[in-house]
């Protein structure tokens, strides 16, 4: 039963690399059109099935640690292991999504056929500073009830959301993620946010009182609320709120 959480693992690393097989996959396009009706830009048809592979690593990644946790199997193969598939599903994956948006950005442009690799370069720093990261977590050897920085799955699916919010243009904002400028600012401050030290907290509910998950019962409501209302728009939302709660409680514990 001990081997099961490395099972879910492996999975997490498959969807991963499924999903940079549909994010790069060429063929038909998406017509992306504003509210208006008129024609914004055009997007690989299978990009949003590489933002679903994303989730469904991201759910694994739960599990995985849930599991181990339920079945004492957490080992320091797991750890390892877990760093390895998560570089590649939430640093790799979301970096070809950034790429592929920047490379849609510049498409637009009258001097598309003098874009250089340079310009799309910067997506790479992405999962750079992912597996800075990851690297700095499994040498800390403190109590990892919290994270300095924010972890690598939540801005993953921040970067997942994206091409969801362009194909539905939740609130117009598809020129706006379709802007080069955006884009680069993104890029950075995800990747700051990542290697920063930064105080988060996990979110993990505890047995010990109701006061201590007050934290965690916020940021679920908050989720649940947004999905609602915002749909695919509401993970950068939630990831923000994740951002000021951590930032909020823990000042207020200090």
């Amino acid at each position: 039963m001990k081997f099961i959480p490395n099972l879910l693992t492996l999975a997490n690393l498959f969807f991963g690399c499924l999903a940079i097989i549909f994010i790069l996959q060429t063929g038909e396009s998406l017509i992306i059109q504003n509210e208006e009706g008129t024609f914004v830009a055009q997007m690989p048809e299978k990009i949003w099935w590489g933002s679903t592979c994303i989730g469904i690593a991201a759910i694994l990644d739960f599990f995985d640690g849930l599991v181990a946790r339920w079945l004492n199997a957490d080992s320091l193969l797991g750890k390892q292991l877990d760093s390895l598939a998560d570089i590649v599903s939430f640093g790799v994956a979301p970096a070809m999504i950034l790429y592929q948006l920047l490379r849609i950005s510049y498409i637009q442009e009258e001097t598309a056929l003098d874009t250089s690799l340079l310009a799309l370069a910067p997506a790479l720093i992405f999962p750079c500073a992912g597996a800075y990261r990851l690297a700095r977590y499994n040498l800390d050897i403190s109590d990892h009830s919290g994270f300095r920085g924010v972890p690598i799955p939540a801005v993953g699916l921040v970067v997942a959301s994206l091409p969801l919010i362009v194909v539905y243009n939740y609130f117009n904002f598809t020129s706006l993620l379709l802007n080069k400028w955006i884009l680069y600012l993104i890029i950075l401050v995800l990747s700051w946010l990542m290697v920063s030290t930064l105080p988060m907290m996990a979110f993990k509910f505890r047995k010990s009182s109701i006061k201590e998950n007050i934290p965690a019962l916020i940021l679920l409501i908050a989720a649940i609320a947004s999905a609602v209302i915002l749909q695919w728009l509401a993970v950068p939302v939630v990831f923000l709120l994740y951002i000021i709660i951590s930032l909020v409680f823990k000042i207020k514990n200090t």
